[in-house]
């Protein structure tokens, strides 16, 4: 018979206006993998934040291993067996990454060995397939690898209870595989592991039972042998979820944006793009896949006006945009949704209202010479928020509170309604519940429709096969190749993700729809 580890008992937690948990009852067994789903805004991020010490139930208690809990502080939790690792980051920027995963840790002596503890923190990391180097500084990573570093924290402190918010959003197929073992393998010890995600695949395979959440109050807790695909999303929402999209042929128009030989520097002043070569027509989606930090980050920010190319043109219709500023490329016809929704696509203590102008305060439509029209603007504010369905307690108040579906929402709201002629997206439905990820796809999909070109950078396959129309990979700053959306298979983008290359006939023409790539050999 399971022994329950856990038990959360009738938790209730209320925020002013909001009742974010309402007498939830959560219970963790020994050595299982338990899966919590929910729409974003269902309480899941708030009844796990209570169980990691960073809130305290109003009504409730906590009973782990046999006894009552009172967490007062993450610190308490930790120190009691209990990690989670957070959707949004709780690092030191300025730290190193070996530095933010000491931090704290009670076993660290006075006097560190520094050495040993970085090969300590490399050794783990690569056996858990999350490579990162522990003397980079937390800033020069992107959000997967912070997300790695993380992860890779609460293994290192040993936790008995491990929390884990979209673990897998940014490995291969393969790093995901080798994950899943390792907490198979922990489980199998005596741990246990709470997954929140919004993969309903990965919950069918990984998951020994399964919470589902709805308006802060727990809806069911389905044992292995009752899961379904369908039975879950119904939960979630209420309702069938379509999570398939239908997509119109591409009709061949203009090329939108030309890349020639671009190179740029990363962080460190590294290489993080050599010699990137592709063209985008309008009406067409290029998916962008590979593990995080093989230079995504670099290849948007290049475009967007935010990194300097070292060598190279970028050019939009034929109009070289290659360095010129930010403004001058928003004005191009460019909108980007950047990958950190809340550092760099909006600014979280401003609220709906100041978000979404940011862009076009210096228009006439919202310009009285060196003032702002605002009521203007906040009739423009109320108009995106209603189209785009943004659930707001106020226009007001600061965009920090929203959850991560209204978030993106709010984003996409501001940079689509410009009407551009390119969409930049960048891990577009990281963190969002099955219902937000679809509306933000149908979105990109009635951009697509109006004739926009659209780079969509993601480290999900399942997204990349859904939407795109040609998908490329990246490795190591460079493109490993190209292939038609309908010739693509899972097998043949891991391996390009992993360093594959493609034969030299195709190099001739990479961005030739008609071509059907070949791996060839592995580097």
């Amino acid at each position: 018979m399971a022994v329950i580890m856990l038990h959360m008992n009738a938790i209730t937690k209320r925020f002013p206006g909001v009742v974010a948990n309402a007498g939830i009852d959560f219970d963790l067994r020994t050595g299982e993998i338990h899966a919590l789903l929910g729409e974003n805004g269902s309480g899941k991020s708030t009844l796990m934040s209570i169980l990691a010490g960073l809130y305290r139930q109003d009504e409730g208690e906590i009973i782990f291993k046999g006894r009552r809990v009172d967490f007062r502080s993450p610190r308490d939790a930790i120190g009691a067996g209990i990690g989670m690792v957070h959707q949004h980051f709780k690092l030191v920027e300025t730290f190193t990454v070996a530095d933010n995963i000491l931090l704290g840790d009670k076993r660290a002596a006075f006097f560190l060995n520094r050495s040993k503890s970085e090969a300590s923190i490399e050794g783990l990391s690569a056996r858990y397939g999350l490579q990162i180097n522990p003397r980079a500084k937390i800033w020069q990573l992107s959000v997967g690898e912070k997300q790695r570093v993380e992860i890779v924290k609460m293994l290192y402190r040993g936790s008995e209870v491990l929390i884990l918010d979209e673990p897998t959003a940014v490995l291969t197929p393969r790093e995901a595989g080798e994950l899943f073992n390792n907490l198979r393998r922990m489980t199998g010890g005596g741990r246990s592991v709470i997954v929140i995600t919004h993969k309903l695949q990965e919950v069918m395979e990984i998951a020994d039972r399964v919470t589902v959440l709805r308006a802060g109050r727990a809806v069911a807790t389905l044992e292995r042998d009752e899961l379904s695909e369908r039975k879950l999303a119904w939960l979630m929402v209420g309702r069938d979820v379509v999570v398939q999209h239908k997509k119109e042929p591409v009709h061949s128009s203009n090329i939108i944006l030309d890349l020639y030989n671009v190179s740029a520097l990363n962080d460190q002043s590294r290489p993080g793009l050599e010699d990137v070569s592709l063209n985008i027509r309008g009406g067409e989606i290029l998916g962008m896949a590979g593990v995080a930090g093989n230079g995504q980050r670099e290849l948007a920010e290049v475009i967007a006006g935010l990194r300097p190319v070292t060598r190279g043109a970028i050019t939009i219709e034929g109009r070289d945009i290659t360095n010129r500023t930010p403004r001058e490329i928003i004005a191009a016809g460019v909108s980007h949704i950047p990958e950190d929704r809340l550092g760099t696509g909006l600014i979280p203590g401003l609220g709906a209202v100041d978000n979404l102008i940011l862009k076009e305060y210096r228009q006439p439509s919202l310009a009285r010479g060196p003032l702002i029209d605002w009521k203007r603007a906040r009739a423009d504010a109320e108009r995106l928020v209603d189209r785009f369905n943004v659930l707001l307690t106020s226009l007001d108040a600061p965009v920090k509170f929203l959850s991560g579906g209204n978030l993106q929402k709010l984003l996409l709201a501001r940079e689509i309604s410009a009407c551009p002629k390119l969409i930049v997206a960048v891990y577009p439905v990281r963190g969002l519940d099955i219902g937000a990820m679809q509306a933000v796809h149908q979105l990109l999909l009635e951009q697509r429709s109006r004739g926009a070109a659209i780079l969509l950078i993601s480290e999900d396959l399942d997204e990349i096969f859904k939407l795109s129309d040609r998908i490329g990979v990246l490795y190591e700053g460079r493109l490993t190749g190209f292939l038609p959306a309908e010739h693509a298979d899972l097998e043949e983008i891991g391996l390009l993700m992993m360093g594959s290359k493609w034969t030299d006939d195709m190099e001739e023409q990479p961005n030739d729809i008609s071509f059907t790539a070949r791996v060839t050999h592995l580097l």
